[in-house]
């Protein structure tokens, strides 16, 4: 039996962030005979996922961050990676314009295949000298990238627009970000045996997932929690999530009284049964691609209120409302506290599936890419 294809797919740590769970999605559903996932990923520590990775055949190599005033070690790490790995055929790059370094090597080394993948637009206010170096080294390298780029993958238009530029947008090859909608479906047997199993008989419970950094706006969401708790003192917020913002909101949290009403809930892999538990899904992000949580929430039938700012493509279903960052938090509470005496919540299956974001038709996709690709 022939060996599969490997994918060396690029990723800074393969936490359950957004882009690294639609992967994992795709890997549990292509067919491991024919294709294999390995992953580079650039930093030292263990990734939540790495386990299931090498359980699943996959293979990890660590590589030093991609950090301005060392990019001349990690080139020269990059160049002894591809003198030890000559199998690879198809690079994917999850790492925005941060993978150029690699996809430089690579065809400087006659390799056939590069796909960048564009999973977010980042908007930076340029405030601080931090967020104005950001913004440009950020710019610089998406224009770099490009001239290295066989294939232009995005999960949304926005997102593609900022790493490949609009001009470029005849090229952009959608990869919708996936998920098992049948194992997020509502069912209400299991909705209710998890608020039992959570202590939130009785509550209204509103939900975040999402890692703990600036994009996702947790200062703003405490505050908005706050006027929901004020009205309802019945109320319940899960955030499901780690990152390098959590303890400042687990302070916001505690300065503001509402430990007892507020759970972290740490990195999940039953994020289906927490939004089953769940009665609204609340997600303010300050911007976004097409996020796999969204969806995921969207599979499981809950009400979800999201910021005007995340695009329109995100709406798969019927259930999803958006509601501008100007508005004061108490306006954003009202909105949420709609849905506080219940609402029929219904199975939106046909709905994902119709919307192609159900994962086995796409993964069956993207094992034919790799193929065709493979054998170019």
């Amino acid at each position: 039996m022939s060996e599969p294809v490997r994918i060396l797919n690029l990723f800074t740590i393969m936490n359950r962030g957004g882009a690294e769970t639609m992967v994992m999605n795709y890997y549990r559903n292509v067919d491991r005979t024919k294709v294999q996932f390995d992953f580079m990923v650039h930093r030292e520590e263990k990734g939540a996922y790495d386990d299931e990775i090498e359980g699943l055949g996959g293979r990890i190599y660590r590589m030093p961050p991609v950090q301005p005033g060392h990019f001349k070690e990690y080139k020269a790490k990059v160049a002894e990676f591809f003198d030890e790995h000559k199998e690879y055929s198809v690079i994917h790059s999850h790492m925005s314009e941060l993978g150029y370094f690699v996809f430089k090597e690579a065809k400087s080394r006659g390799i056939k295949c590069t796909v960048c993948h564009a999973h977010n637009a980042p908007h930076f206010s340029d405030e601080t000298l931090i967020e104005k170096i950001k913004d440009f080294v950020r710019n610089y390298f998406k224009h770099r990238i490009r001239k290295y780029t066989d294939h232009m993958f995005i999960c949304g238009i926005e997102a593609g627009n900022w790493l490949f530029g609009e001009k470029n947008s005849d090229k952009f090859v959608m990869m919708n970000n996936a998920v098992d909608a049948d194992r997020f479906s509502w069912n209400k047997q299991r909705s209710e045996e998890m608020r039992t199993k959570l202590n939130l008989e009785g509550k209204f419970v509103v939900c975040h997932v999402g890692r703990f950094n600036s994009q996702k706006n947790h200062t703003f969401l405490i505050d908005i929690f706050k006027e929901i708790k004020e009205k309802n003192s019945n109320s319940v917020l899960l955030l499901v999530g780690a990152g390098e913002l959590e303890e400042k909101i687990r302070q916001k949290v505690a300065s503001l009284n509402l430990d007892e009403n507020v759970r972290f809930m740490g990195l999940r892999d039953d994020v289906n049964d927490i939004l089953l538990a769940s009665d609204v899904f609340l997600f303010p992000s300050l911007y976004e691609g097409l996020p796999v949580t969204l969806v995921e929430a969207q599979s499981s039938g809950i009400k979800c209120i999201i910021s005007e700012s995340i695009p329109d493509d995100c709406k798969i279903t019927e259930n999803v409302e958006t509601v501008s960052l100007e508005k004061p938090a108490g306006f954003w509470a009202e909105q949420v506290l709609k849905y506080a005496n219940g609402y029929e919540r219904k199975n939106t299956l046909k709905e994902i599936s119709a919307a192609k974001f159900d994962i086995k038709e796409n993964a069956e996709w993207l094992e034919e890419f790799y193929l065709n690709e493979h054998k170019k």
